[in-house]
């Protein structure tokens, strides 16, 4: 089941695009790219220099190649690589920021550590954002107790819960972290999107 809205998925996108505009990056990793809706955004921005995205299903890397083929055929500022961002043996280390849309909830909770390692404690990007669904919000979906957005989904935390996540990611691994939301805001459940902004020391 699709319960995320097209708007929604397009205001996430853009927001992501735009923290990354005011963050100052110039080389960015986009760690789960799928089919390349961020990409499409950031090869618009001729500031960027370097822009790899990181893709472990061949099919959605199929059609990420496709969108940069029509987007940006010929820019070699961006270029993609299939594998898993949990696999700390990539070459990613070095870049500016890398951005996590909606992928963390992909990773079977018992691998979270593998995250931090490869992510945080290996390539080591200066600024990283996160988002992921707030679960809190999920009956404003009609979803049931237990039910998820997804059905690749492995979890789906409360704000609580990812905000204690991430602040236990950002202590051991030398980086402060800072957290909103996208999306319309309810009173009660939150945001139905929850952001996390990493930035190294």
């Amino acid at each position: 089941m699709d319960t995320q809205s097209s708007s929604l998925h397009e205001e996430r996108l853009d927001r992501v695009a735009g923290l990354i505009r005011t963050s100052g990056a110039r080389s960015i990793l986009d760690l789960g790219c799928g089919s390349g809706s961020l990409l499409r955004r950031l090869m618009r921005e001729a500031r960027y220099e370097q822009v790899v995205g990181v893709e472990q299903s061949g099919l959605s890397l199929r059609q990420a190649r496709e969108m940069l083929a029509e987007v940006a055929s010929g820019d070699t500022r961006v270029s993609l690589l299939q594998g898993s961002y949990m696999d700390a043996s990539l070459p990613l280390s070095g870049f500016d920021a890398a951005a996590m849309v909606e992928t963390i909830e992909h990773v079977d909770p018992g691998r979270l550590s593998e995250v931090q390692r490869a992510v945080f404690g290996t390539y080591r990007p200066g600024w990283v954002v996160m988002t992921t669904p707030n679960a809190e919000y999920n009956p404003l979906f009609d979803l049931r107790p237990g039910e998820f957005r997804d059905p690749d989904h492995k979890f789906e935390w409360p704000r609580h819960k990812f905000r204690h996540w991430c602040a236990t990611v950002a202590k051991q691994s030398g980086y402060q972290v800072r957290f909103s939301g996208i999306g319309e805001e309810d009173p009660e459940l939150g945001p139905p999107t929850q952001v996390a902004v990493f930035n190294r020391f």
